[in-house]
């Protein structure tokens, strides 16, 4: 089974899913966002390492549902937080409906997240289950907060990045995988080595995001591109570009960086030649490798352990970190 049949098998339970009750005003921002669509990875994940381990791939479906509840909660919150118009080519359900509907509806996402995962409350793992999901929801708030904080400060160090990138992306793809594999039954070394895994994927995968965002190509990536450097964010490139560059081009560079008269091609043209040449690009494609390569030997060990089945996880992260979009 690849990739996309366990997708499938998600995408058909959530299809099937409402998330419709009184009052309608609370509850139908709630239905709305968790049918905007979005490639479903992380309760696809948990799915896919529930069957690995040879768990039952039915039994873990309320924890599957849980996680994407959450991410789609944290979404919501977000796009606020951003003033975001627009989630997945559809309005934002503060948009849609109110800044304070989107609130209350995001916070009773967050509970419908536990009451599903209290449905795992005789599990004998589920001390650990809990435990698991509560770490990586507050690493996600975590990440939230330094990215905020990010915007606001003139210099960002590289580890300081790379940490926000895993507590707001990686942390919850890893969480999922953990939590599939735990209901299982599976040992808690192999647990661990499963979020390893997932950690490595989600840098990886965010690294690539960084990448794709100013290189990708607009017809594949699926929105414009450039829009990190029009947001002057602070991404692996800034980073290492700061990091590279010549004391002569410094200045110049920081200076194009900051316009806010440059027309928006030009900026974006002249940045990514920054980006290139001073090495940053190139050190950004090395790093994202490198994740893989991390990744990869995880699943080796794992298989070696006796789970053959583990080689359809170099299949996601191909899928992952094929993409262009």
């Amino acid at each position: 089974m690849d990739f996309i049949k366990y997708q499938q098998l998600f995408v058909n339970d959530l299809e099937d899913t409402t998330f419709l009750a009184d009052p309608a005003n609370l509850y139908e921002p709630f239905n709305y966002i968790m049918h905007l669509g979005g490639k479903r990875l992380r309760p696809t994940a948990l799915l896919m390492s529930t069957d690995v381990f040879g768990g039952d791939m039915n039994l873990a479906k309320s924890a599957a549902m849980a996680i994407e509840v959450f991410h789609n909660f944290t979404l919501a919150h977000d796009d606020i937080m951003d003033e975001a118009p627009l989630r997945r080519g559809q309005a934002t359900v503060h948009m849609k409906y109110d800044v304070n509907t989107a609130i209350l509806s995001g916070d009773l996402m967050l509970i419908d997240s536990y009451d599903r995962l209290f449905e795992y409350a005789k599990h004998p793992h589920f001390a650990e289950i809990l435990n698991c999901f509560n770490e990586a929801a507050r690493l996600v708030c975590h990440g939230q907060q330094l990215d905020v904080d990010f915007e606001t400060r003139t210099a960002v160090q590289e580890q300081e990045y790379l940490t926000m990138i895993e507590w707001k992306t990686a942390v919850l793809f890893a969480a999922g995988l953990k939590i599939g594999a735990l209901l299982a039954n599976t040992s808690l070394d192999l647990a661990n080595k499963i979020y390893d895994y997932g950690i490595n994927v989600g840098l990886a995968f965010q690294v690539q995001d960084d990448i794709l965002d100013s290189f990708g190509d607009p017809d594949k990536f699926g929105k414009k591109v450039g829009g990190d450097i029009l947001q002057a964010k602070k991404t692996l490139l800034v980073i290492k570009t700061l990091e590279y560059i010549s004391d002569g081009d410094l200045a110049s560079f920081e200076a194009s960086f900051e316009s806010k008269d440059m027309a928006e091609d030009k900026k974006v043209s002249v940045i990514k030649d920054y980006f290139k040449n001073a090495g940053a690009l190139a050190y950004a494609e090395d790093l994202k490798n490198n994740y893989r390569k991390q990744a990869d030997q995880l699943i080796d060990s794992i298989v070696k352990q006796g789970y053959p089945k583990a080689t359809i996880f170099n299949d996601l992260s191909t899928f992952l970190l094929g993409r262009e979009s």
